[in-house]
């Protein structure tokens, strides 16, 4: 979210809450919340600047002075980061301008939500009983909750999404909220605001073989010919290693783990193991040419591998394509 620039006119009607609390550790959602307190500032003063600073960069006098009203009563957005860093002084004078904060002066104090001292770890519970506008923004970890992002990413950029579509974007794209994000308004705009599976296997066909999943799935599923192939186009189109190693160790690990869970319903394992439904299906399909042996041995390849990619080996392009060769032998020594 861009802050909003283009106002012209003040609106004296339009009164923004002097105090934000911003609590999480989600970046994305941690910056809109931000820019959400900067565009409300400045709907009531288009002038309205915004100063941040890290907590453990100030001291006392210097917040004082930061939060001190204007003499030309100039509208003022001062965000505080990382406020579970702050120690006691800092906390207090935090605090104590909370009780009565000045005229035109926006706090928004941005606390991942914990804290090594005690004082940093009660400044969110003190600000709330102060009357501060909370924000949450806790780390999207359940794929239950990156389905919920990227149906609410599309609808925020005015189309609609199937179950189908939400699961392909997720596999094809991976769990960074800043690329679901962009990916999401990107396809509303490319198809007039319907998303299907179809409409994202066509915009991102190509994108798995550059970023390496396609390499890792043809390997763990057995196929020589087609994991060369596709290891030597993602090479030839400048994919890091780590990203395809990655790729690979993901591969055997979550075989691995369904493999271990025994033959099961995929929407119960999905919810056992936190993992999409999909990425259960596939991994079922896969394990049946895989046994606890050659799963052990597969995980200590992709750790040699990732090693290697990151400065072990004198020549990674080789090393990746002896791990996926080995993975390939591996799976059809079952």
């Amino acid at each position: 979210m861009a802050p909003c620039d283009d106002f012209r006119m003040s609106s004296p009607a339009v009164v923004p809450d002097p105090l934000h609390l911003i609590l999480g550790e989600e970046e994305l959602l941690v910056e809109r919340a931000l820019w959400a307190a900067v565009g409300a500032a400045r709907a009531a003063d288009p002038e309205a600047e915004l100063r941040r600073v890290k907590v453990s960069e100030l001291t006392p006098p210097e917040l004082d002075e930061m939060l001190s009203p204007s003499l030309f009563a100039e509208g003022r957005v001062v965000a505080l980061e990382a406020a579970q860093e702050a120690g006691k002084e800092i906390a207090e004078a935090v605090l104590s301008y909370a009780r009565q904060p000045a005229e035109g002066v926006i706090l928004v104090v941005v606390h991942s939500g914990g804290g090594r001292g005690k004082n940093a770890k009660e400044l969110p519970n003190a600000l709330r009983k102060l009357g501060a506008r909370v924000t949450e923004c806790n780390k999207i970890t359940k794929p239950a909750e990156r389905e919920a992002f990227v149906r609410d990413e599309v609808r925020r950029a005015g189309g609609k999404i199937d179950a189908s579509g939400v699961s392909a974007l997720i596999e094809t794209v991976g769990s960074d909220l800043r690329e679901l994000s962009s990916a999401a308004s990107q396809l509303v705009a490319d198809t007039g605001g319907k998303v299907d599976d179809a409409a994202v296997r066509r915009y991102h066909r190509g994108r798995a073989e550059v970023t390496g999943f396609v390499v890792a799935e043809k390997a763990v599923t057995g196929d020589r010919t087609g994991a060369l192939e596709s290891l030597r186009w993602a090479l030839q189109l400048g994919v890091p290693h780590v990203l395809i190693a990655d790729a690979l160790a993901d591969a055997v690990r979550t075989i691995g783990r369904v493999a271990a869970a025994g033959r099961s319903d995929p929407f119960r394992l999905a919810g056992e193991l936190g993992m999409p439904a999909w990425k259960v299906k596939k991994a079922l399909a896969q394990s049946r040419g895989w046994s606890s042996a050659t799963i052990a041995d597969a995980l200590q390849v992709a750790a040699a591998l990732n090693a290697e990619v990151k400065g072990m080996a004198a020549d990674a392009d080789y090393a990746l394509e002896r791990a996926v060769l080995r993975v390939v032998d591996l799976r059809a020594a079952r």
